[in-house]
């Protein structure tokens, strides 16, 4: 999968390394601040049950 998004991005393979470390890091961003919040709040990890 990773390598045929690497095949697809345009220009030669700097730009296409550059490409592929801004895209993970717009994965990394959307996870930390959209997705894992969300799933704090619906998973209700903080509450302890042993007293």
């Amino acid at each position: 999968m990773y390598l045929w998004i690497f095949r697809h991005l345009p220009g030669p393979l700097w730009v296409r390394i550059l490409l592929s470390a801004g895209l993970l890091a717009g994965a990394v961003f959307l996870l930390f601040d959209v997705v894992f919040p969300w799933l704090a709040d619906v998973t209700n990890l903080t509450d302890v049950t042993v007293g």
